[in-house]
């Protein structure tokens, strides 16, 4: 059934408008009914006291007195008994004469009796004068302060029970057309309330097939607005991820790719040179040696490019731990400088180091940091011209900055970019033998250190420059 919630509310609320009608009703009724006949009490009263009033004083001198007890019915509006203490009928109104008046209410002893003990008193109950509920009203007749008799007014409720059943008949229709009007306003309030619940079950449905662009478009300061904005973010989460899972399978694509090429051209030496020597096409033994040298070279070009792999694969994994202690970076510079001096000696390279005089302490991975210096040096030395200088420095300043420099070929600007991609080579001929991971791996290492890198080049100058903070959070 579509729409359950709607329903429930609406009659949720048809269910609680009929209650407090109910009740509400209910209230009125009693609350209107005794009103009504405590005002005609009120009245009847004043109505009993004016006629006592009266009688008295017509005790004291009799003139018009039986002109008086004549109107007294009109006068009243009610049936009129004068009575003394016995329930004797002194005088009567002329209704009274009528055979079916000549007995008092029922209730008239009790009341007489409460007369002349000097109250002003009233009695409620069936009427079988009047075939109906009657009030009673009993006032006291005074001469001096002697109670001589008692003035009875009888009158029936009927009249008060039909304004009150016009005042019920009044609350059921304003009940009514209430009612109309709240269920109205119910189920607008109700369609208002499910429509954003609509809107979110559409979108997690979109979700759920893949369009994560989806939005609720739900904008309320409520709970239901939270839960819209919540699942708005969530979509938004999903497109990013989509995306970011997107570029993940393109690189992986280019990076088995890139492997493959690059595996491609050692095996393939490999296997051409021992095809060679095994059928005997190369039998003269200076031509079997320049093989061998051959196949020793893509041997050590193909076990470059698996460490490079390996060190770039564990490096991007986050599962994957450094070593991380308090490191001298000086002690750091230095050693790398002379483990790269023997290579620089086969071009006649000068290497100039200089460092502060002071310990550079920070916190790293020794060895990681030492990869990142000889990747750096190496391809310094590489590009560098024969009896070249490169230039390596480190100073302090809001952390610590080491730069390597060397003067040689440069870096084309369209290569910038690139250069810290994996198998990203430039086509010189000085970068035959480079497998286009190293300045990836240097990359992945400065990341871990929470480290920046950047190069600057031109045509004859390139200089990187590696940015370590001094102290900060790092990825251990």
């Amino acid at each position: 059934m579509k729409n359950k919630i709607l329903m429930k509310l609406v009659a949720a609320f048809a269910v609680v408008m009929l209650l407090f009608s109910i009740v509400l009703g209910s209230v009125f009724l009693i609350l209107f009914r005794n009103h009504t006949i405590t005002i005609n009490r009120t009245t009847m009263e004043q109505k009993a006291v004016s006629i006592a009033s009266t009688l008295s004083s017509f005790q004291e001198g009799n003139r018009g007195y039986g002109a008086y007890l004549r109107f007294l019915d009109e006068l009243a509006m009610a049936e009129v008994w004068i009575v003394d203490e016995h329930l004797n009928i002194s005088v009567h109104g002329h209704g009274m004469h009528s055979a079916n008046y000549q007995k008092l209410p029922e209730n008239a002893e009790e009341i007489v009796s409460r007369v002349f003990s000097g109250e002003l008193t009233y009695g409620e109950e069936f009427s079988d004068l009047l075939g109906t509920n009657a009030l009673t009203v009993g006032a006291p007749i005074l001469d001096g302060e002697r109670v001589i008799g008692a003035v009875l007014l009888h009158s029936p409720i009927s009249g008060i029970n039909a304004a009150v059943e016009q005042g019920i008949l009044a609350l059921i229709i304003g009940i009514g057309v209430a009612l109309i009007f709240a269920g109205i306003a119910a189920a607008l309030l109700s369609y208002r309330f499910t429509r954003p619940l609509a809107q979110m079950k559409t979108t997690a449905l979109e979700l759920a097939d893949g369009n994560y662009v989806a939005q609720t478009g739900v904008c309320q300061q409520d709970e239901i607005g939270q839960l819209a904005s919540v699942l708005d973010t969530l979509a938004l989460r999903l497109q990013s991820a989509e995306a970011e899972q997107e570029k993940l399978n393109r690189l992986r694509e280019n990076f088995v790719a890139n492997v493959s090429h690059e595996l491609r051209t050692p095996v393939a030496v490999l296997r051409g040179s021992l095809e060679l020597l095994q059928d005997g096409t190369v039998n003269k033994p200076e031509e079997i040696s320049d093989y061998y040298d051959q196949m020793l070279s893509e041997s050590n070009h193909l076990e470059r490019l698996v460490n490079d792999l390996l060190d770039l694969s564990r490096l991007q994994d986050e599962g994957f731990h450094l070593t991380i202690s308090e490191v001298n970076l000086c002690d750091v510079v230095q050693d790398a400088t002379r483990a790269i001096r023997r290579t620089a000696l086969i071009k006649n390279i000068t290497v100039a180091v200089e460092v502060p005089d002071t310990e550079c302490l920070v916190m790293g991975d020794y060895d990681r940091i030492r990869q990142l210096l000889l990747i750096l040096l190496d391809n310094a030395v590489k590009f560098s011209v024969e009896q070249g200088l490169i230039q390596v420095n480190l100073t302090k300043k809001d952390g610590f900055v080491l730069t390597v420099t060397d003067h040689g070929i440069g870096i084309s600007p369209e290569d910038i970019p690139y250069i810290f991609d994996r198998f990203h080579k430039t086509h010189a001929k000085e970068n035959k033998n480079g497998t286009g991971l190293g300045l990836a791996i240097a990359n992945e290492i400065a990341k871990r250190h929470k480290a920046s890198i950047h190069v600057e080049s031109n045509e004859t100058e390139t200089t990187f420059y590696l940015f370590l903070p001094e102290t900060a959070p790092l990825i251990k």
